[in-house]
């Protein structure tokens, strides 16, 4: 689904991401992983288009984009779960589910069954404002929100971040119904080791914007992995 082919990015004259090639593929969790400062959520930019790479092709679903803009990229397929969630505090949560309309052709401006499905606290707080949510719910809602657009490609970066035990777990299950439904690729930055271990099929480790370990999670060993991000 996603092909990244020696991308590099920079900020001014400041290069941080070297050369960086990876793959994910549909029905798969992809997890970046590694220190901090050392690139993952440039990548990420890189990807969703949030932050316009230096070089290198991105490929999706067998189609090469240029180096396109966030909403062209939303409009491709591309959906951004960007670190820190960036919800609209002042809009209600149904509305900040309807800003995914902006993606899809008129005839699609509906919020599927699905999305309560996943997130049935979203159905009970469907009139709150975004702002007044807890730091979990609002991953939820930034979450459904992506969703919203029918992604092929998900990204998600640090879902995790700041959220209490339970809702990492419902966020853990949602994660992995949405791979084993095979409708879409899923790319995770992921600092919490125990989770992205758990979810990942494969695993593509960061250092110093280069990639110095990758493979899928049977071909890994799991103190190569730790070992790989705490450097």
């Amino acid at each position: 689904m996603l092909d990244l082919n020696n991308i590099t990015l920079h900020y001014g004259h400041s290069q941080i991401l070297k050369g960086i090639s990876m793959q994910a593929q549909l029905g798969e969790v992809t997890c970046v992983m590694g220190c901090n400062g050392v690139g993952k959520t440039s990548l990420m930019k890189a990807i969703t288009g949030t932050h316009a790479r230096s070089g290198g092709t991105v490929s999706l679903d067998g189609e090469i984009l240029g180096v396109l803009p966030a909403h062209a990229l939303a409009q491709k397929g591309i959906a951004y779960v960007p670190q820190g969630r960036d919800i609209f505090p002042l809009l209600t949560v149904k509305e900040n589910l309807e800003t995914g309309f902006s993606c899809l052709p008129a005839s699609e401006h509906h919020i599927p069954d699905q999305v309560f499905e996943l997130f049935p606290v979203l159905k009970d707080m469907i009139t709150r404002r975004g702002g007044d949510l807890s730091g979990g719910q609002q991953q939820q809602l930034a979450i459904a929100r992506a969703l919203i657009t029918r992604p092929k490609l998900l990204v998600l970066d640090e879902p995790t971040e700041g959220i209490q035990p339970n809702i990492i777990t419902q966020i853990g299950e949602v994660i992995s119904l949405l791979r084993d439904q095979g409708e879409m690729a899923i790319v995770l930055v992921e600092q919490y080791f125990d989770f992205a271990y758990a979810l990942a099929d494969r695993f593509v480790v960061l250092r110093r914007g280069e990639v110095v370990l990758a493979g899928r999670k049977g071909e890994l060993a799991r103190d190569d992995l730790l070992e790989g991000v705490s450097v």
